[in-house]
């Protein structure tokens, strides 16, 4: 299995940080510690996470990083980390 970032999952990286570095500079890098930690698990086991059927027939998976939802696809031999949000930020 191999481990790829989609663009947006990237923005969502960068937009997470640049939201909570202001206040707490310390805490915005954990978070985004935290984050790219735990894709790399994923390629142990790329289905551990509750599958959104909404995506069908893509295999759309999502996984609770602490407050923080990760949506992930996984094609063939490839995982996409697609999106990152807080759980409570609208979308």
């Amino acid at each position: 299995m191999e481990l790829k970032w989609a663009s947006k999952g990237l923005s969502d990286l960068a937009r997470l940080h640049d939201f909570l570095a202001p206040v707490n500079p310390a805490a915005a890098a954990r978070v985004v510690q935290s984050l790219t930690a735990a894709p790399p698990g994923l390629l142990v086991n790329p289905r551990i996470g509750e599958r959104l059927e909404e995506f069908d027939p893509r295999e759309v998976r999502r996984i609770l990083v602490g407050n923080y939802e990760m949506r992930y696809e996984v094609q063939d031999s490839i995982i996409y980390i697609l999106r990152i949000w807080h759980t409570r930020e609208e979308r």
